[in-house]
């Protein structure tokens, strides 16, 4: 594949994930982005040996869009730090086939994962390890048959956007695990990482990185122009 570079500096490096790819390995043996920067690193600057990358974030295999990667250890604890504090803004937008009842809004729930379905459940309250998860989100458009959320994420819990949006009664298109009757031609479902945005660690320098919106799904075609 060919590596699709949004952002890079000494410090840091940001790519758009296609959906269907991992972000780093599991007991699949699959390729990885993380694995894919840490080979265009060593190319492009000829480093022998191991590369060092340090994962700020995570999104899920089957969902598009920004990943941020460190290429320092300062960098890396750094960017953990801004994480923690939520001074990282980040900027989800999510296809639906049933529209909120509130155009704009807050979701505040508590999320229990469970490892042996891999999913995540609303829990009434914060018992058996349920995780406070917090969101806001907005209709931003609309197609013939689908609405288009964006959402901006202030906990990152596991499958939090879309255990919350499935459980608003808004399941992302093509979320099979969250409720959506169909899956996708491409396997993958119709959240992407639009955009992040932070202090840079080192510079201390606004930085904004934007994901352009996967087009060959024709359906993300449909809300381009917002973009």
């Amino acid at each position: 594949m060919k590596l699709d570079v949004l952002y890079e500096d000494n410090h840091l490096i940001a790519v758009n994930k296609p959906n269907g790819m991992l972000v780093q390995g599991d007991e699949t043996g699959d390729k990885t982005i993380l694995g894919e920067v840490e080979e265009y690193i060593r190319k492009k600057y000829n480093k022998p040996g191991k590369v060092f990358t340090g994962l700020v974030h995570r999104i899920d295999r089957p969902v598009s869009g920004v990943v941020l990667v460190a290429r320092t250890s300062k960098a890396l604890s750094r960017m953990n730090e801004l994480l923690r504090n939520r001074e990282i803004k980040r900027e989800y937008w999510a296809i639906v086939k049933t529209r909120p009842e509130e155009l704009k809004g807050t979701l505040e729930n508590y999320l229990r994962k469970d490892e042996k379905q891999n999913k995540s459940f609303v829990a009434e309250k914060a018992k058996n390890n349920a995780k406070l998860a917090k969101l806001d989100y907005e209709v931003i458009g609309r197609s013939s048959s689908f609405y288009l959320l964006k959402v901006n994420l202030e906990t990152g819990r596991h499958h939090q956007i879309r255990s919350q949006l499935a459980h608003m009664g808004s399941p992302i298109r093509g979320d099979l695990k969250y409720g959506f009757p169909r899956s996708n031609k491409s396997g993958g479902i119709n959240l992407h990482a639009k955009s992040l945005e932070f202090m840079h660690p080192v510079k201390k320098e606004p930085v904004i990185i934007e994901a352009p919106l996967p087009l060959d799904d024709n359906l993300w075609r449909e809300f381009e122009q917002l973009s």
